[in-house]
């Protein structure tokens, strides 16, 4: 062959990413040649994988009005805590220590903390209903929340509105009763009751009806001043401080979402600690 037809020769196209690999496919997008390992279906044609790997980046993620990602999947933060509250309950039927160790109690609130959130996750072994409505309310409302608000500013909800729960408790619970013993609560009620507020709030947000919302909460109101041995105390407290978080969440301005839900969520806590702190100057 002479060298000017040598110069006409057409190089056979290899495939950037594969050198050794030849490929007549061009994508749509660059228009480099692709190998079958690194084509992708696109719309129009094929695309390589670096141009859907760029198109990905510039493409703005879908958020619900609160913050959560759109189709983020199984409520893995509501199934969590189910899981961890019957886990708990059958440690404390094999052995009463735990209750005793966890449960939340005003007098040893300074001494030991962690009881404010471990309270949370116990339950009366000699009431099942105990855990089962409140099991069922978590099941029930757990996942709606949580798909608006996102796992991470979920879990931050519930675990704040169990804190004010307890501390709720701590104001307004006599630290020893009538026999000289120390008072005590279990239960996942005041985070529950958090969720009944944090409903009420995004409802009003979406613009949807409140009635039965409204009489759910009165219900179980009602039920905790009629029951005896029943906490209205956590309840109170984890009312008020879901529908606090929940405002933060819901009302944040969509262009400085982040920051101000995490500053709103901020200021939820620190007021919970200045309610501790005045509690416990009372025990």
């Amino acid at each position: 062959m002479s060298e000017a037809g040598a110069r006409g020769v057409m190089p056979v196209p290899v495939c950037p990413r594969h050198p050794d690999r030849e490929s007549y496919v061009r994508c749509q997008r660059c228009e480099r040649p692709t190998c079958a390992e690194c084509q992708r279906d696109a719309a129009v044609g094929i695309q390589c994988v670096d141009c859907v790997r760029e198109s990905a980046q510039g493409v703005r993620e879908a958020r619900t009005a609160f913050g959560g990602r759109v189709g983020d999947g199984r409520p893995l933060v509501t199934y969590t805590v189910i899981g961890a509250c019957v886990v708990t309950f059958v440690l404390q039927l094999a052995s009463p220590a735990v209750t005793s160790a966890l449960a939340f109690a005003p007098a040893l609130a300074e001494s030991e903390p962690w009881r404010f959130v471990t309270s949370a996750f116990l339950h009366s072994t000699g009431l099942f209903f105990h855990i089962l409505l409140n099991m069922y309310a978590l099941w029930l409302i757990g996942p709606y929340l949580e798909s608006l608000f996102g796992r991470a500013r979920f879990a931050a909800f519930y675990l704040t509105s169990a804190i004010g729960g307890s501390v709720g408790f701590l104001l307004l619970a006599e630290p020893v009763n009538q026999f000289g013993q120390l008072t005590s609560t279990v239960g996942a009620s005041g985070a529950v009751f958090g969720l009944f507020g944090a409903l009420v709030i995004v409802q009003r947000k979406l613009g949807r009806d409140l009635g039965q919302i409204l009489v759910l909460i009165g219900i179980n109101t009602v039920l905790g001043f009629v029951i005896p041995n029943i906490a209205w105390q956590a309840h109170l407290g984890g009312l008020v401080t879901g529908v606090a978080v929940a405002a933060a969440l819901a009302y944040a301005p969509r262009e400085r979402r982040t920051a101000v839900q995490t500053g709103g969520l901020a200021l939820v806590v620190v007021l919970l600690l200045a309610a501790a702190v005045l509690g416990l100057s009372r025990v």
